[in-house]
């Protein structure tokens, strides 16, 4: 004889769906964005490689740029990170493009802003705001946003290559 299952036996299953469905989409989710983070810091370390490549090339100095440019159709020339360190970062525009920007990349060519202080200051001098604050705590690329979360979800590029999500530069005495 064939038994079928009975309307609170369904009603019990999908609630128990419902209820294991509620407890790992958002670790799933968490688990998405620390990716992206990670992939996020890395590429930032490998724009300091970039940078540094640079750097050789022009007796030690940072490149004098912008912060960022509005739009892609501004012009190529622009003195902008996504072109001026194109070539040091192997040609490809996607070494620009944190993985969890959805709008800026698309817009502008870059998720990345670039510490527009330092520009063309020597790198062994390098200064903030005219302090000397260390190179450890001087934030040469950060995101454009805070892609990886609203609090601490900026990442940074520090002037002695470490990247972070920790805001470590400070203008006070040392």
């Amino acid at each position: 004889m064939k038994r079928g299952y009975t309307l609170t036996e369904v009603l019990i299953a999908i609630a128990v769906i419902a209820t294991i469905s509620a407890l790992v989409v958002p670790i799933a989710g968490n688990v998405k964005r620390s990716a992206q983070q990670a992939s996020c810091l890395q590429k930032l370390r490998s724009l300091g490689v970039a940078v540094e490549g640079y750097s050789i090339d022009h007796a030690g100095q940072y490149p004098p740029l912008i912060m960022g440019r509005k739009n892609r159709e501004s012009s190529e020339d622009e003195p902008v990170l996504e072109v001026a360190l194109l070539e040091y970062a192997g040609g490809d525009e996607s070494s620009f493009q944190c993985p969890a920007d959805q709008e800026h990349f698309q817009k502008t060519g870059s998720s990345y802003f670039w510490n527009h202080q330092v520009s063309g200051q020597v790198q062994v001098n390098v200064m903030l705001l005219g302090i000397d604050a260390g190179i450890e705590n001087i934030p040469l690329i950060s995101d454009k946003e805070a892609f990886h979360g609203k609090q601490n979800g900026t990442n940074f590029l520090y002037a002695d290559q470490s990247a972070s999500q920790k805001i470590k530069f400070d203008v006070g005495s040392r």
